[in-house]
């Protein structure tokens, strides 16, 4: 336990600092047992300060040696501060055809970026919703740390 722990520190540290153009960058963490259950769904709030430009938002996922699966198949509900809902399913690559993972590793922790919307325009200010779940076919995932959400500017 106490490696884990050191490791997920060592992991924090890297992704302390956020490059430029980056407006928001959060990860949550799925479960200390490293498991996610398909209803532990999880949210991130959004804050969009400006529509007249257009963004890239990932998907982040943290994972560790063991992971058995090619694709993370995953659900993402949006909602805007206007109340409109707009659900998107992704499939996030993490594992080569060849079984070799995708991502950077610190000793046994990956983690992969996935750009899920490229260009993306917001129709209007606020806070948007983003509720993420795993849409896999069995439940519980294991193997797994953390889900994230990342959004920069387009350059």
């Amino acid at each position: 336990m106490k490696r884990l722990i050191t490791i997920l520190i060592i992991a924090l540290g890297l992704f302390a600092c956020q490059p430029e153009g980056r407006i928001y960058m959060e990860y949550q963490e799925l479960s200390p047992e490293l498991e996610w259950l398909r209803k532990d769904a999880r949210e991130f709030k959004v804050p969009i300060k400006d529509n007249s430009i257009a963004y890239n938002m990932s998907l982040s996922f943290r994972y560790v040696n063991g992971y058995e699966d090619q694709v993370l198949k995953v659900k993402v509900t949006e909602t805007s501060p206007g109340g409109i809902e707009t659900v998107k399913d992704y499939d996030l690559k993490v594992r080569e055809e060849n079984g070799d993972y995708i991502g950077e590793v610190a000793y046994e922790i990956w983690d992969s970026e996935h750009m899920v919307e490229s260009n993306k325009k917001y129709k209007e200010t606020g806070t948007y919703t983003y509720v993420i779940e795993h849409n896999m076919p069995k439940d519980p995932l294991n193997s797994v740390m953390e889900i994230g959400v990342i959004l920069e500017k387009v350059r």
